[in-house]
């Protein structure tokens, strides 16, 4: 499903406009995003939780030259699903 998709069944749901379907999707966005910053974890009870890790740096290679590359230490975003998500997908 695609971010208009969403808006759309979010719309349908709440019985509102796709406008403000869209608003509230990009608030609730921006508010995970914001949690990932500050608190470095969001958790949707049954839904799942959104984190950070940290990735060692590693040595990798050049595809084009075959040469071996120095990957530095980086964060990246992780979801683990929630129960109840695991369970509806079934």
């Amino acid at each position: 499903m695609s971010k208009q998709g969403l808006i759309e069944f979010v719309a349908e749901k709440a019985n509102m406009s796709k406008a403000e379907a869209g608003r509230a999707l990009d608030a609730v966005l921006e508010g995970i995003t914001a949690g990932l910053k500050k608190e470095k974890e969001v958790v949707l009870v049954g839904f799942g939780k959104f984190s950070v890790k940290k990735r060692a740096a590693r040595e990798g290679i050049n595809p084009a030259t075959k040469e071996k590359i120095k990957i530095p230490a980086k964060s990246v975003p992780s979801f683990k699903a929630g129960a109840k998500l695991k369970d509806a997908i079934k």
